[in-house]
């Protein structure tokens, strides 16, 4: 009959037939690389928002157990989870990203990855090394406020005068320059600084237990 369809015409286009699967057991290691990748850049995410590193697969949930086990044969091993019906493979290290991200060339998150770790990394240490000079100091002002105090003792009651040269000298120059340290009392007197603590060391004695010569 003229102006018919043919069947396999009204049925339209024959689907073209499922990708076969990746055989991962079989595959050198640059294809499972390559395979990584595409998983990765299909359905992965990277974050570095807010100090923090994140790295997730969002895959079907049967498959997020096998894709674990695939990154552990490359030695990143991640954890996986069950999120809204999905499956999320995570992680959470930074140097395992790093590893995954240099071996499936992902040279630009790569670089602001390692940028982020070596800010990060400064800034802790820079923020230990303030915690430390803030203790140093606090400690050094409640010493010099401790010896100022038991130089104006020894001086109420003439025991200060009675005291040796060196140990007069050293009074003097805390009193001159309270915030100064050991070694900085010591430069300025011109005497060690072991000599310097001894003295202020001995003026906190006396001042605490007076009958003591």
């Amino acid at each position: 009959m003229q102006g018919a369809v043919p069947p396999q015409a009204a049925a339209g286009p024959v689907p073209a037939p499922p990708a076969p699967a990746f055989e991962w057991a079989t595959a050198p290691e640059h294809c499972r690389a390559a395979y990584l990748r595409g998983r990765f850049l299909a359905h992965g995410s990277l974050s570095l928002a807010s100090g923090r590193t994140h790295l997730e697969f969002v895959v079907a949930a049967d498959e997020a157990r096998a894709l674990c086990e695939h990154l552990s044969e490359m030695g990143l091993h991640a954890s996986w989870r069950l999120r809204r019906g999905r499956g999320v493979v995570t992680w959470k290290s930074a140097e395992t990203m790093g590893t995954f991200l240099r071996l499936v060339g992902g040279g630009a998150a790569l670089l602001e990855l390692e940028a982020r770790q070596v800010s990060r990394t400064v800034r802790g240490d820079l923020n230990r090394v303030i915690n430390a000079e803030s203790a140093n100091l606090q400690r050094a002002v409640a010493a010099a406020a401790r010896q100022l105090e038991a130089i104006d003792s020894l001086e109420v009651d003439g025991r200060l005068a009675a005291q040796p040269y060196l140990v007069r000298v050293v009074a003097q120059g805390r009193r001159d320059i309270p915030e100064a340290t050991f070694t900085e009392l010591a430069e300025r007197l011109e005497l060690h600084r072991s000599a310097v603590q001894r003295a202020l060391a001995r003026i906190e004695r006396l001042a605490l237990h007076p009958n003591d010569g």
